[in-house]
């Protein structure tokens, strides 16, 4: 999939972070990848992480799944959304719908929420912390954008949801099948279902606060340091006024966080394993059997097609030495020229047919090996 007459480069100077904007129907030819009765089937799953949001006279209401199949029939025709989280992880076809915006770095890719709305069904006016794109799939969906908004916009008193308490729309638009609007962070914006089986997919892209991460790196920092790693002042000199913490003392002290927080090489392969951390690192997708580096020589060798996991996060850091360190679902490796050129193929490719040469690479055979036996890899074999 790819969009027809659409300028990535302007795209990403005009708009990306800046304003929102219309791309009516980008498509060669749009197919809507999930029916409405299939995304109510993964809201029933237990490892799918789903919620139900209704809108009545009382107020907004929140209800986490799975659910029962049951629940979908006591709904009623109007003013329901269901919200799917990480449809890409389980279909392969909503997980497509991510390609055509990796012209934004994969680290920056979080997932796609697909959403299922029956006429005037809406999650109500909010505002995100992350850019999306909002694919609409099927049927019919008014868009309302409203300012910009930050941590001191007035928010509804509400337990569960985010909800704003004033919103003046500046920009309204009808969307059909296939047409998209992207919405910066920050922006208040609002979708309102016209008519039933309103489906829209919702390509987020995660961007971290500082708080998380000074927080995340220094807890990691914390746990590989030695108590006896201490201040130390050995020539110290008497003071005139020993109330006073001298300048020299809190040089001192400051460097002994500086030395190690501004670590860029250290944080660099920290970031990179946190970053690549699978979103729902509970899930177990490793395959039933391990594969031995035998078998995975002999798919090399006759050109078997590889498959990333859509669940998978791939990425790598070059260093200053010209090495790759490849990330993948929270794991590093270290990878040696011939290696790195193929890490580097797995992070831009998420199907290739690696060249059969490569069977005889131990580096190549034991990367692969490891990445198919953690999951995140898959040989796809023919009949």
């Amino acid at each position: 999939m790819e969009l027809q007459n659409f300028d990535s480069a302007a795209f990403l100077r005009d708009y990306w972070q800046q304003q929102p904007l219309l791309i009516r129907n980008p498509w060669a030819r749009w197919a809507n990848p999930l029916e409405p009765d299939e995304l109510a089937g993964l809201a029933c799953e237990e490892e799918v992480e789903a919620r139900l949001v209704t809108h009545t006279a009382d107020g907004w209401q929140l209800e986490h799944g799975p659910f029962p199949e049951s629940r979908f029939a006591q709904l009623g025709q109007k003013d329901w959304t269901l919200l799917v989280q990480a449809a890409d992880h389980h279909v392969p076809q909503v997980a497509e719908l991510i390609e055509p915006f990796r012209f934004i770095p994969d680290w920056r890719i979080d997932d796609v929420l697909v959403s299922c709305a029956a006429d005037g069904g809406g999650v109500g006016p909010h505002f995100d912390q992350y850019d999306v794109f909002l694919i609409q799939g099927l049927g019919t969906r008014r868009w309302q954008i409203g300012a910009r908004c930050d941590e001191n916009s007035e928010l509804l008193e509400h337990g569960d949801l985010r909800l704003l308490a004033r919103f003046e729309a500046t920009q309204e638009w009808v969307l059909e099948p296939g047409d998209i609007l992207y919405v910066p962070p920050g922006f208040a914006h609002n979708g309102i279902a016209i008519g039933d089986d309103c489906m829209t997919y919702s390509v987020g892209f995660r961007a971290p606060s500082r708080s998380d991460l000074i927080g995340s790196w220094s807890d990691d920092l914390l746990e590989d340091m030695d108590d006896d790693d201490r201040y130390a002042d050995p020539g110290l000199a008497s003071q005139p006024n020993p109330g006073e913490i001298s300048a020299e003392a809190i040089s001192r002290l400051h460097s002994l966080i500086t030395e190690k927080m501004g670590d860029r090489d250290a944080f660099a392969r920290w970031f990179g394993q946190y970053n690549t951390t699978p979103k729902y690192p509970e899930m177990d997708w490793q395959p039933d059997h391990a594969a031995a580096a035998q078998d995975i020589a002999r798919m090399l060798a006759n050109s078997a097609p590889l498959c990333r996991n859509p669940a998978s996060r791939f990425s790598f850091i070059r260093q200053k030495t010209g090495a790759i360190l490849l990330f993948v679902d929270g794991q590093e490796y270290d990878c040696d020229s011939e290696s790195g050129e193929f890490a580097q193929q797995l992070c831009q490719q998420t199907e290739l047919v690696a060249d059969p040469a490569l069977a005889s690479s131990q580096q190549v055979v034991q990367l692969i090996t490891a990445l198919v036996n953690q999951g995140s890899l898959a040989f796809e074999e023919s009949d």
